[in-house]
């Protein structure tokens, strides 16, 4: 077992947060004040139109102790970057994870406790009280009730069937061919482009994987990551919860107009049953479900139901389920973790309503067809997949997604995605739309008002902490670049440059 030294961790805390806050106020953006003034403008619109629209119902914020709840997150952070990823456990507290455990929370606990014969993590409240997370057999590492020492599910492995990767040429396998570039390929630039991007050794930059025309033409990792090392991938499992509706859509058990089946919807009067799956997927359901990101959040209110479903350790699927209307689906767009939830539990319905078994399903259906081996996706204590943000995978598996998306949702002359689907989740929502901010599609980002510099048909997965996946159809480019949080802002701006010249070194079509 080890025990962290408290002290020396909270000096630690507060010494890396002042110089995060720091670099992020240098990192900004200036702003001239007339774009300011625009910005400004634009926010009081949007919330004046929520406003017009929101419905007569009341929020309640979730239920216990919220510095209960970062323990769970902080739990749940170490066990994955250790038991997961194979990194130090100071490593993980210092740059990993202040999404669900927020940094400045950190310092605020008494003790944590790493047991490695368990492979478990419990993190000590000043009361004494601990929450804990534990590796499973086959879903990563689980956040447990307080005062629980047991999940309410069997987990268990569910491996591929795939033969060994080393013995596969990529994309299916990991040996790579050594036929040269593809014609109008400038190595030299490439090259250029990964330097750039791995420039700063402090934006902690862990992986990168850049395909053209699907063969891999750059690749490097930083000291003691590999090909094959499951990183933390946070809010690219939404887009991979996209995918898995995808399936089920092209296998005929939904379809993307319909009313979404939620059993909790099904009583007569219940205006959620209007919400349909696209809804859902367009982060437009409407439900009440406070976030972070909402652009009138006010952290007085109590605890974000937006991390309570990763750290509640309860059924997150139920609890996303039972939040009320705030408005019509489809008329506002929010970014809030009660969509993904929803869909996840779709999923869990469509699987399971055909007899088939749920937490085979991502393996036997996409992850099989399309040589990924690594991926681990986390559940809560009943075996709900969190794939709103608990999910880890090597970069290549990224890759292989992405390049799903790049061909259509077509792999090896087998059509795994509905035709039209990839054009439904790069498209821009409606409800976004509608708010000014054509920024978000189908759980997938979209480059309209270029994040990144490549072209506005590009669209990307994207996790806290500057984990992205970005498809860039006009250039026939997977990039896919993976960060840990404490170094997200740095390695965002090495990003862009790589990005810049990497535009200039693969042929490309105008848009």
């Amino acid at each position: 077992m080890i025990f962290g030294n408290i002290k020396s961790f909270r000096r630690l805390c507060w010494l890396a947060m002042a110089l995060l806050m720091m670099a992020c106020r240098n990192d900004a953006p200036p702003q001239s004040e007339g774009t300011a003034v625009v910005e400004e403008s634009k926010e009081t619109s949007l919330l004046a139109r929520a406003a017009d629209l929101e419905l007569p119902t009341t929020y309640t914020a979730p239920p216990g102790d919220p510095l209960s709840h970062h323990a769970a997150g902080f739990a749940k952070v170490l066990c994955s970057g250790v038991f997961i990823t194979g990194l130090d456990a100071g490593f993980v507290a210092d740059a990993i994870g202040y999404f669900s455990a927020p940094y400045e929370e950190r310092s605020k606990f008494a003790d944590f406790e790493i047991d490695h014969h368990d492979k478990s993590v419990t993190v000590i409240l000043p009361n004494g009280i601990g929450r804990t997370a534990i590796l499973t057999e086959g879903n990563g590492c689980v956040c447990l009730g307080e005062g629980e020492h047991n999940l309410h599910y069997t987990s268990k492995k569910i491996g591929p069937e795939l033969p060994d990767a080393d013995l596969v040429d990529w994309p299916m396998g990991d040996r790579l061919s050594s036929e040269a570039l593809p014609p109008g390929v400038n190595a030299e630039r490439v090259e250029e482009a990964v330097n750039a991007i791995f420039e700063h050794e402090d934006a902690l930059t862990a992986a990168l994987v850049i395909t053209y025309r699907g063969q891999i033409i750059g690749e490097r990792y930083r000291n003691g990551i590999n090909m094959h090392t499951p990183l933390e991938s946070w809010s690219m499992g939404k887009s991979l919860t996209a995918t898995l509706v995808g399936i089920l859509i092209q296998q005929g058990v939904y379809t993307l107009n319909q009313p979404a089946p939620i059993p909790e919807w099904q009583e007569a009067g219940d205006d959620r049953a209007k919400i349909k799956i696209q809804d859902i997927l367009r982060m437009s359901s409407g439900l009440r479900f406070r976030a972070p990101q909402d652009p009138d959040f006010d952290p007085e209110v109590g605890y974000p139901d937006h991390l309570y479903v990763y750290t509640q350790g309860e059924n997150s699927f139920a609890y996303s389920a039972t939040r009320p209307q705030q408005w019509p689906p489809n008329t506002v767009g929010r970014y809030r973790n009660c969509d993904p939830s929803l869909a996840n539990y779709l999923v869990r319905l469509g699987v399971e309503g055909r007899g088939d078994d749920y937490h085979a399903f991502p393996q036997r259906a996409l992850f099989d067809k399309i040589g990924v081996r690594n991926m681990v996706i986390e559940t809560d204590p009943y075996g709900n997949f969190l794939l709103q943000g608990y999910e880890f995978a090597p970069a290549r598996d990224w890759a292989r997604i992405g390049n799903l998306y790049l061909q259509d949702g077509v792999w090896n002359g087998e059509r795994i995605l509905p035709e039209g689907f990839v054009k439904f989740v790069s498209s821009v929502a409606p409800a976004w739309e509608a708010d000014d901010r054509p920024i978000y599609g189908g759980f997938f980002w979209i480059n309209t008002e270029k994040t990144f510099n490549v072209p506005a048909d590009a669209y990307f997965m994207a996790g806290a902490g500057g984990q992205f996946t970005i498809i860039v159809p006009s250039h026939d480019l997977v990039i896919v670049k993976m960060s840990h949080y404490k170094g997200a802002a740095k390695s965002m701006e090495d990003l862009n440059r790589g990005l810049e010249i990497l535009m200039g070194a693969v042929p490309g079509q105008e848009i």
